[in-house]
């Protein structure tokens, strides 16, 4: 793995994560939100998890952001990417999108 350069993560993250904090909140308390994603023990899944870290990451200012951090939004980058190169016909009520809106990306705003 290469090694983290906050400053072109910090970049990325902006780039890819479209949805503000408030959007990201309020999308993580629907059904569609929950009907999607791999489940983890708890029953939660993945994405929802990561999407409660990225409105945190979102509500701190950049220079109080820990390596920590900065190595969950590398993660959330690739999730992006990954996940965007598998676009579906149709987009607008399919679960590859909600399941990247729990990632903070709603394609419907590229």
């Amino acid at each position: 793995m290469k090694p983290l350069d906050p400053t072109a993560v910090a970049r990325d993250f902006a780039a890819l994560v479209n949805l503000d904090a408030t959007d990201l909140e309020a999308w993580l308390e629907g059904e569609e939100s929950r009907s999607v994603g791999q489940r983890t023990a708890d029953g939660e899944s993945i994405g929802r998890a990561s999407g409660r870290r990225i409105v945190a990451i979102l509500c701190t200012a950049e220079p109080e952001r820990s390596a920590s951090d900065f190595a969950h939004m590398r993660k959330v980058v690739g999730f992006i990417r990954r996940h965007r190169a598998q676009q579906p016909a149709n987009i607008f009520t399919s679960r590859w999108r909600w399941s990247l809106m729990n990632w903070g990306h709603d394609p419907l705003k590229d």
